[in-house]
């Protein structure tokens, strides 16, 4: 394991003034977001991205965090590692999924490592764990494939006893979620808990297994197929046909801009543009790494990878059955809200569930406070079992 900085060049950061400045704009007719990203917001989003943001001070709060890379099956794994100055502090690791990055999370570190500098309870702090997915930021971009996420939580069962935790919990949401699932069945033994803020829970088209749902519930599983066919664009192009997309976003900064601040307005709390979710500078940082990583290609490979398990067309599906102590958090506006009767069918030691009328995809930037204190009280859960 190397020590990292994140240090990008400035004939990089020239050249990305550069882009953005010569900018090729697209006349299109003014419906909003109805159709994705409007004109004018992108081109004052991409204006600021040119001369109002600073990528030199994003960098150096990055750097603030102990970061590391390693190498695993050939590929180089970035990481932040921050221990916690409480001695018995439960070790953590925390996976992102698409279109995210270690930036979500910079939010909660002060508060899980150190909860006793920031108001929260030092008798639940974590040592955590942040890595970069395979293929993402300064991860990438990939130099094999065959990267789906039983062996993304393979790796992390490897990064976690490399750095010396026996046991430690896993935490995640979009791909992050399936990664920390699986990692219940492919390191149960060191794992004492799971604590999710994204499910996805289908029918497993048993006989009557809808009779008994709710209204509440049948709104849930209402909420894939929204997701299906108004958000899910980005989904079925990267499962299909990642190479052909990547060219485009890879050349073109704004390209690049615009796939992602969709994503902050339809996946997040937004009501007429993404900041109202997240902090600006914060959302520029996390689209800056993809763009200077050169990783929209690269990250795109998850989705082929892990193909057969999207829901790409409804389809039915069961979750990987863990017996690991599972806590499950939920955002109100995020993608999908979980049916509990069967999140618990596959996960059958749900021991913490809490839901939340605020908050969406991106949680840990929506809402880091209230992140943070979920997991302080999913500790609090796991030190009783």
């Amino acid at each position: 394991m190397q020590p990292f900085r994140v240090d990008i060049p400035q004939a990089d950061l020239d050249d990305l003034n550069r882009r953005l400045a010569d900018t090729r704009w697209p006349e299109l007719v003014d419906v909003g977001w109805e159709r994705g990203v409007p004109t004018a917001y992108l081109k004052e989003l991409a204006e600021y991205w040119r001369t109002g943001f600073d990528w030199r001070a994003a960098e150096a709060r990055l750097n603030q965090y102990p970061q590391f890379t390693t190498e695993i099956d050939g590929e180089q794994i970035h990481f932040i590692h921050v221990r916690s100055p409480e001695p018995n502090a439960i070790p953590m690791i925390i996976t992102h999924g698409w279109p995210g990055s270690i930036v979500e999370f910079l939010d909660i570190i002060g508060p899980l490592t150190d909860p006793r500098a920031h108001g929260g309870n030092p008798e639940v702090a974590y040592d955590l764990v942040i890595p970069s997915m395979p293929g993402y930021g300064f991860s990438g971009p990939l130099k094999s494939t065959g990267w789906d996420l039983v062996k993304v939580a393979q790796a992390w069962a490897q990064l976690m006893s490399g750095l010396g935790y026996d046991k430690y919990v896993a935490q995640g949401a979009d791909f992050g979620a399936v990664a920390s699932i699986l990692l219940g069945v492919v390191d149960a033994q060191h794992l004492l808990g799971i604590h999710l803020n994204l499910l996805l829970t289908l029918p497993a088209g048993e006989p009557g297994e809808l009779d008994d749902l709710s209204d509440e519930d049948r709104r849930r599983l209402g909420m894939t197929d929204r997701f299906l066919s108004i958000l899910a664009g980005s989904m079925k192009q990267q499962a299909t046909r990642p190479h052909t997309v990547a060219y485009a976003l890879t050349d073109s900064p704004v390209g690049q801009l615009a796939w992602i601040a969709e994503k902050f307005k339809d996946w997040a709390q937004a009501e007429t543009a993404p900041e109202d979710a997240v902090d600006r500078d914060l959302m520029l940082t996390l689209i800056s790494i993809y763009w200077l990583t050169k990783t929209a290609g690269s990250s795109a490979q998850t989705y082929v990878e892990n193909f057969p398990q999207l829901p790409i067309n409804s389809i039915v599906g069961r979750l990987p059955t863990v017996e690991v102590p599972v806590g499950v958090a939920q955002y109100t506006h995020s993608l999908f809200l979980p049916v509990k009767k069967f999140a618990e069918r596959d996960l059958t030691n749900i021991v913490y569930w809490s839901e939340y009328d605020r908050g969406g995809h991106f949680a840990a930037m929506e809402e880091p406070d209230l992140f943070a204190a979920d997991l302080q009280a999913f500790g609090q859960v796991l030190r009783k079992l």
